[in-house]
């Protein structure tokens, strides 16, 4: 058996990437295929600079960090997860669901640029993370479609209204919004697959946004 298949799905925070991971493993678990699971961070020994940088230790705002150097406090950690843990699955055959991967640092770190430092930093990215450092290159992503505001009323909830259980991305509604329109043009130019998660101003159900992501994925997965 040949390598595995790697699909991603991304977002914004609060737009369910957990949940649709979850249910969408749930749905391949019945097919026969080996597939897993994995999440980033992984917020173990090698998130450690993460867990700094989202608490604010370098800095009470994103921006506080340059986004290069952030970059790389995500992608150390992902490396330390392929190469510790599930190198071997993906290389076997496994179909590998990931919440958040390399595409986290296209949304929230090119956020922190202008647009045409934004396509560079895609650029320098792609040659990073896939060619220097060798991670593999996913065969699909998803991006969860949800507006920020509405992403707030969701982690309200999951927080239950306490502002002080959010990190230094998730209490900055102004940079939400740039990471936002960032995920929009890389969608566009990186070749992502959007789900529309909200519709006349309102969340869609989960199975509703299920759904539409099995449906995608049948496509590039002729398993479901």
């Amino acid at each position: 058996m040949g390598k595995g298949k790697l699909i991603v799905i991304d977002g914004l925070d609060g737009s369910g990437k957990q949940t649709q991971t979850k249910l969408l493993l749930e749905a391949l678990s019945h097919t026969g295929q080996p597939v897993r699971q994995i999440s980033f961070p992984t917020y173990g020994k090698s998130s450690a600079l993460i867990e700094l940088y989202l608490s604010g230790a370098f800095g009470g705002r994103a921006g506080d960090v340059n986004p290069y150097a952030a970059s790389t406090f995500f992608t150390v950690d992902r490396v330390a997860s392929y190469l510790g843990d599930w190198r071997a699955d993906y290389e076997a055959g496994t179909l590998i669901v990931a919440d958040r991967y390399t595409t986290s640092n296209a949304i929230h770190q090119a956020a922190k640029l202008s647009t045409e430092q934004k396509r560079a930093f895609f650029a320098w990215l792609d040659d990073f993370e896939y060619e220097k450092v060798k991670l593999p290159r996913p065969d699909a992503v998803f991006f969860l479609d949800l507006p920020p505001a509405l992403g707030q009323e969701l982690m309200a909830r999951r927080y239950s209204g306490d502002e002080r259980k959010k990190d230094v991305h998730e209490r900055d509604l102004a940079y939400l919004e740039q990471c936002y329109e960032t995920a929009q043009l890389a969608a566009r130019e990186l070749g992502w697959q959007r789900i529309e998660c909200s519709g006349k101003g309102e969340i869609k159900s989960v199975q509703e946004i299920h759904l539409e992501l099995v449906r995608r994925v049948k496509e590039i997965c002729d398993i479901l």
